[in-house]
């Protein structure tokens, strides 16, 4: 057990050595840039967060912050991908004989639009089919939908539980409002000790207003 785990060691200190040095020829023989920049949409007017930003096949990459800045190292040649759900996709490739050791870019992101053709929803697999079935319905003999819906008893119910509308909730709190203010600056009024009530009230007796017309 003990040899095994050794071996497995010694392997995995091979691999890392072989990468390593894979590495190491990949950069000396191309230049290291630092690259960095600034992503945009395409009003030029807020940053995009989050923006992936990859060298395809060599494991490289990074995303940009929530001001949309990015920074990471690259060769020169790389070519380097930015992608985000809902933009275009784009490339930047860095020059072979580039001269700088960094470079910065503000790139700026268009919108993608995918328009996606007309689909209808029909009930039936075939419009043949859906024609054919509507002209065999018997219109006769369904009941009609509005049967029992009219009796008054059933409108009497239905106003007694049916809750209040928009309207009679805003004029019930109006007049709560003003009944609430009246009875906060004066008491409230009471009609029996209203003079011009009760002189009403005996003119009204002495027209004959208050008779029993049947």
């Amino acid at each position: 057990m003990r040899q095994r785990l050794i071996l497995s060691f010694v392997v995995l200190l091979g691999i890392l050595g072989n990468s390593r040095d894979v590495f190491s020829q990949e950069t000396n023989d191309k230049k290291i840039i630092q690259f960095s920049g600034i992503i945009l949409n395409a009003d030029s007017t807020t940053a995009i967060p989050g923006v992936n930003i990859y060298v395809p096949k060599k494991g490289r990459g990074t995303s940009s912050n929530r001001f949309g800045y990015f920074s990471m190292p690259v060769l020169a040649g790389d070519s380097i991908v930015f992608s985000y759900i809902g933009l275009k996709r784009q490339t930047v490739t860095i020059p072979e004989d580039i001269e700088k050791d960094e470079v910065s870019y503000i790139l700026t992101m268009v919108q993608d639009e995918i328009a996606l053709e007309e689909v209808q929803v029909m009930p039936y697999p075939t419009e043949e089919e859906f024609k054919n079935a509507i002209l065999a319905v018997n219109v006769d003999a369904e009941p009609p939908l509005n049967r029992g819906n009219l009796s008054p008893q059933l409108l009497l119910r239905w106003a007694a539980e049916m809750p209040a509308s928009g309207n009679e909730n805003f004029r019930q709190f109006t007049n709560q409002q003003t009944q609430q203010t009246l009875d906060r600056y004066g008491p409230r009024p009471m009609p029996l000790l209203n003079p011009f009530a009760w002189a009403q009230f005996i003119k009204s007796i002495k027209n004959g207003d208050l008779k029993n017309k049947d």
